[in-house]
């Protein structure tokens, strides 16, 4: 079977959907509350974004996100991509230098 092909919304990269963080917009319905655009799950519109600083940037300063989801999306989800870029880059960090260290 072929891999599923996405795109970057900041920086048009076509990658498989895996390099990517998915942000969803829900249908009222499918939502607990009003902020109906959401990390990683849900069925509806999405949008996809690279795990890097240069196009989570873009994305929130030229208001891509919403434009691509054509919802609002509010600063909570943001922060949480911010916080999420952070732990990752940590977590990436820590294995390079585990990998460095003599036996």
């Amino acid at each position: 079977m072929e891999p599923n092909y996405r795109c970057c919304i900041s920086c048009r990269k076509i990658a498989t959907k895996q390099a990517f963080w998915r942000i969803v917009r829900v249908a009222p319905s499918q939502a607990d509350s009003p902020p109906y655009v959401q990390l990683d799950s849900g069925m509806g519109r999405s949008a996809y974004l690279c795990p890097q600083t240069t196009c989570l940037q873009l994305a929130q300063k030229k208001n891509r996100l919403g434009r691509a989801l054509k919802a609002a999306v509010a600063d909570e989800l943001f922060q949480a991509l911010w916080q999420r870029l952070a732990n990752s880059s940590e977590a990436t960090q820590h294995e390079v230098n585990q990998t460095n260290l003599p036996d």
